[in-house]
C-alpha cells in the first residue's frame, strides 16, 4: 500500500498540483476581465456549438420585405422615389403588419421630388401657357415624395433606422439627434445615465425632417467583434450621456406594446462606469453584457427567416399574412446590403441578424454570460478536474493515459454543450482547458522521464541475469516486474562445485579466477537461454529462478531442462579444463518448486532482485544431499510433478532434510522422453 501511494504521489503528480495551484493563480489575477485571446478562443469555440446543435426554429413572426434584384428589375434602379416607399409602408400596413422596422437611413433629400425642379421649372411656364395648365402642373411638381413617406410612417405603426458614428469625424451638428419614442428608466434608481457603460457614440446618421414621422427610430448598427463575426449586438448605445435604443429593440418594444425600457444595472464590479447586467420591458427581463450587448442565440444559416420580395408587394403579385408580426424592410441587392459573418456563415445579410434579435427578444432567449459563474465553474473544474486528470496520467500507460485525456477534454466539452449551451449560458472553457493541457504535457514529460529511468534501471539490473528478451519483455511492460516483494509459485535451482576447497588450494589466483570466470559464464548463459534469472554467485555456487521477473507457466520443466544441460555441459567443459592442464570437476543440483517472496531485498543501501523462503532453502538442501545418493540432480516431488511427463525421473528416497520436520521425496531426472 505505501508503495502504491509513493507511485501516486510522486514528481509527475506534484507537478500536476503545482500547474493547479499557478493556474489558479493566474486566473485569480485575471479578475473579472477576461484576456482578449481567452475570449477569442472561448467565441470559436462557441461557433462550433453552434453549428453542432444546427439551426432550430423561429417564431414565425419575423419576416423580412426584400427590396433585392428582382424589386429593382421591376422598379427600377436604387434609391427609389420616397412616393414609391409610401407606397411599399401602405402595402405592408395593408396586409396586418404588427410593426414595420425600416433598415435603411433616409438622410439626404429625395433628390427625383418633382418639387426640387420647381425653381427650374416656374420660369418656364411662361404667359403663352394657359392659367389652367400652369396651375395644373405647379400643382403636379409641388408634391414632396419625402412629405408623402413621411405620411405614409405617420398613419401605420413603423420605425425609422439610423446610424451612428463611432469616430469623430468633426461632422457634428445639433441637428443630429434622433428621437424615440420609448420612456428610459434605470435600476436602482441612484444610477446615472451618464455613466453607464455602454457602446458610446460620436453622432446619428438621421432620418432627413420630412421622412422621420415614424412612431420612433432606432439604430441599426451591427458591431463585430475582433475576428469581425457578429456575436454580441448592443440593445442601446450612449450619445452625449444619454442611451439610445436600437431598431430592432424599438421594433419588437412597439410591436409588443411596452412603453418603457428599464435599464438594469449592477454594483458590483467597481469601475468607473455603471455596469449594466440586462434590459426589461414590462415582465421580461433581457440578460447582456457590462456593455449592453446581447449575447444572439443565431437561428441558423442566410435565408432562416422568410423573405417576401418587395416588387411582388408592390405590383399585388402576392398578398401575404403580416398580421401581428414584425416586418423588417431592407435589401439583399448586389452592392445595397452589407455581409456580416456569423457562427453559421460569413455571409449573413444584416438585416436578418436584426431578425434574429427581434426573434430572441420575443421566444426571450438569448444567451445569457455572468462573469462570476464562469469564474466559479472555472476555479472547480481547474482543482477537482486538474487532479483527477494528474492522478489519471500518473496511473495509467502513456498510451491509456493520452487516450483518457483525450475523453477528458471531449467530456469538458460536450458537458459544456449540453448543460449550458443548450440551456442559453455561455461559459468560457478555454483557460479550463489549457490548463488540462498543460497537465497533461507536463505530466506526461514527467512520466516519460520517470519511465526510461524504470527501463534503464530494469535492463541494468536484469541484463547480466536473464535472457535478452525477458529484458525487453519488461522494458515493454515494467508492470510486470514487482519491485516489492510478492508471494509466486517459482522454481528455484542451487548448484555446486564437489571439493571446491581442495581444488583451489591447489591453484594460483590468477588461474583459479580464469578457471571459474569460464565455469560460471558457461553455466549462466544455460540459465538465461532457459529463460531463468541468474540470481546470485556464492563462491563456487550458482542460484537462480525460473518464473520472475517475467512469468512463465512452464518454470519446472525448463528448470529441469537446465539441470540436465549444465550437467551435459559440464563434460565438454571438462574436456577443455584436462586440455589446459586443468582438474576435471563434478557439481551437484537442488532443484524445488512452490510458493516463495520474489523481489527486492536488503537493505536501503544496497538491494538485490532475488527470491527468499522455506522452499528455497529445500533447494540449497536438495542439493547438498546429492553427496548422500552419489547423485548429480536431485529434485523435490513438487517439482517432479510440475514438469509433467516431458522427464524420466528415477525415485531416490524419502528424506528429512535439515529444517523441515516433515520428509520429502526426492527424485533425479534420468532422461527426456523420445522426441522431446
Amino acid at each position: 500500500m505505501a508503495t502504491s501511494f509513493r507511485n501516486i504521489f510522486s514528481l509527475p503528480f506534484c507537478a500536476g498540483c503545482l500547474t493547479i495551484f499557478l493556474s489558479c493563480l493566474v486566473f485569480y489575477s485575471f479578475g473579472s476581465q477576461k484576456p482578449v485571446f481567452l475570449a477569442g478562443i472561448d467565441n470559436k469555440v462557441t461557433d462550433i456549438m453552434f453549428r453542432v446543435r444546427g439551426a432550430e426554429p423561429h417564431t414565425g413572426r419575423v419576416v423580412i420585405v426584400d427590396i433585392d434584384e428582382k424589386s429593382l428589375s421591376l422598379m427600377g434602379q436604387w434609391p427609389w422615389p420616397r412616393n414609391l416607399m409610401a407606397d411599399l409602408t401602405r402595402a405592408i400596413h395593408e396586409n396586418g403588419a404588427g410593426v414595420i422596422g425600416f433598415d435603411i437611413v433616409f438622410a439626404e433629400p429625395d433628390r427625383s421630388s418633382p418639387r426640387n425642379q420647381l425653381e427650374i421649372l416656374t420660369p418656364l411656364l411662361g404667359e403663352p401657357v394657359p392659367a389652367q395648365v400652369r396651375s395644373r402642373i405647379l400643382d403636379i411638381y409641388n408634391s414632396d415624395h419625402d412629405a408623402i413617406f413621411g405620411e405614409a410612417l405617420a398613419n401605420t405603426r413603423a420605425v425609422l433606422g439610423y446610424a451612428f458614428q463611432r469616430k469623430d469625424d468633426g461632422l457634428k451638428t445639433d441637428a443630429q439627434v434622433p428621437f424615440p419614442s420609448a420612456r428610459i428608466l434605470l435600476v436602482p434608481e441612484t444610477a446615472r445615465f451618464d455613466t453607464l457603460a455602454l457602446v458610446p457614440a460620436y453622432r446619428a446618421i438621421v432620418n432627413v425632417d420630412a421622412v422621420a414621422m415614424a412612431e420612433s427610430e432606432g439604430f441599426f448598427n451591427v458591431l463585430t467583434d475582433d475576428s469581425g463575426t457578429v456575436r454580441q449586438v448592443p440593445l442601446l448605445m450612449s450619445m452625449d450621456g444619454i442611451p439610445y435604443p436600437s431598431l430592432a429593440l424599438e421594433t419588437f418594444r412597439i410591436g409588443e406594446g411596452f412603453e418603457e425600457i428599464t435599464i438594469h444595472t449592477d454594483n458590483r464590479i467597481k469601475t468607473l462606469q455603471t455596469t449594466v447586467i440586462g434590459v426589461g420591458m414590462g415582465d421580461r427581463f433581457y440578460p447582456t453584457s457590462n456593455a449592453g450587448r446581447l449575447f444572439i442565440n443565431h437561428r441558423g444559416p442566410p435565408n432562416t427567416f422568410s423573405y417576401v420580395s418587395a416588387g411582388d408587394l408592390l405590383l399585388n403579385r402576392v398578398r401575404p399574412d403580416f398580421k401581428n408580426k414584425f416586418i423588417l424592410v431592407g435589401s439583399s441587392a448586389t452592392g445595397l446590403f452589407d455581409l456580416r459573418a456569423t457562427p453559421f456563415s460569413s455571409t449573413m445579410p444584416g438585416i436578418e441578424i436584426n431578425a434574429n434579435i427581434i426573434d430572441n427578444l420575443i421566444q426571450n432567449d438569448p444567451f445569457a454570460y455572468d462573469i462570476f459563474t464562469e469564474i466559479g465553474i472555472s476555479f472547480i473544474l481547474i482543482i477537482f478536474g486538474g487532479l483527477l486528470l494528474t492522478l489519471i496520467l500518473c496511473r495509467l500507460t502513456p498510451l491509456a493515459g493520452a487516450l483518457s485525456s483525450l475523453l477528458f477534454f471531449a467530456a469538458v466539452f460536450f458537458g459544456n454543450y449540453a448543460f449550458f449551451f443548450l440551456n442559453k449560458h455561455q461559459v468560457g472553457m478555454t483557460y479550463v482547458l489549457t490548463t488540462f493541457l498543460l497537465i497533461l504535457i507536463i505530466v506526461s514529460m514527467l512520466n516519460y522521464v520517470r519511465e526510461g529511468r524504470a527501463k534503464r534501471y530494469i535492463q541494468k539490473a536484469f541484463s547480466h541475469y536473464v535472457a535478452p528478451d525477458v529484458v525487453a519483455s519488461l522494458l515493454k511492460q515494467p508492470g510486470k516486474l514487482s519491485l516489492s516483494g510478492e508471494q509466486k509459485r517459482l522454481t528455484v535451482l542451487f548448484s555446486d562445485i564437489r571439493n571446491f576447497t581442495s581444488i583451489s588450494e591447489n591453484m594460483d589466483s590468477e588461474t583459479l579466477g580464469r578457471f571459474m570466470n569460464q565455469y560460471l559464464t558457461r553455466m549462466s548463459r544455460i540459465i538465461m537461454d532457459n529463460k531463468g534469472t541468474v540470481d546470485k554467485f556464492i563462491g563456487d555456487a550458482v542460484m537462480a529462478f525460473w518464473g520472475a521477473p517475467k512469468d512463465d507457466p512452464d518454470h519446472a520443466q525448463r528448470a529441469v531442462d537446465t539441470a540436465l544441460t549444465m550437467n551435459q555441459e559440464l563434460e565438454q567443459l571438462n574436456r577443455e579444463f584436462v586440455s589446459h592442464g586443468l582438474p576435471q570437476i563434478r557439481i551437484g543440483i537442488g532443484i524445488n518448486t512452490g510458493i516463495m517472496s520474489v523481489g527486492n531485498f536488503g537493505s536501503q543501501d544496497r538491494f538485490d532482485y532475488t527470491v527468499m523462503g522455506d522452499n528455497v532453502n529445500l533447494a540449497s538442501r536438495l542439493e547438498g544431499v546429492n553427496k548422500t545418493f552419489g547423485t548429480t540432480i536431485l529434485v523435490s516431488e513438487a517439482t517432479k510433478d510440475a514438469a509433467g511427463a516431458r522427464f524420466d525421473f528415477r525415485y531416490i528416497d524419502e528424506v528429512r532434510v535439515k529444517g523441515k520436520e516433515k520428509s520429502v521425496r526426492i527424485y533425479t531426472p534420468t532422461s527426456e522422453p523420445p522426441g522431446a
